[in-house]
């Protein structure tokens, strides 16, 4: 996978120049952290994740939950991404040790360009979000 410094995320379809988007996909843009890549001595985009994010504890991301990201690209959480047989081509027995850690899937709910440096943050539910805004 190749690194990039920016990318154009487009809404309800994925990463521009993506094979993988897709519209209405609930798989658009996967998100992984630093920490566990380098816990299982991986580097960003080696298992084929979109965006590598760092200091943010992913396994309590739950469906639903809106990422933002830079000052323009929301993603709303799928759910967790189930590792498949692919990553044991990578490293044999990859899939078992990723198995619970491999990242959140995500559509883009709102487009725009992601940098790398850019600040990410989570919150809750869209739902819970216009909820409030309107209290």
């Amino acid at each position: 996978m190749t690194s990039v410094q920016k990318a154009v995320a487009i809404s309800d379809l994925g990463l521009e120049d993506d094979r993988h988007a897709r519209q209405g996909s609930a798989r658009q843009v996967l998100v992984m952290d630093a920490e566990t890549l380098a816990a299982l001595d991986l580097t960003p985009g080696e298992i084929k994740e979109n965006v590598t994010v760092q200091g943010l504890d992913l396994s309590s991301v739950t469906a639903g939950q809106v990422f933002f990201i830079g000052d323009e690209v929301t993603l709303e959480a799928t759910g967790p991404c189930e590792p498949c047989s692919r990553m044991d081509e990578i490293r044999p027995g990859l899939r078992t040790e990723l198995d619970g850690r491999r990242g959140i899937v995500t559509m883009v709910l709102n487009g725009g360009t992601l940098r790398v440096g850019d600040a990410v943050r989570v919150e809750p539910s869209k739902e819970a979000l216009l909820e409030e805004a309107a209290r």
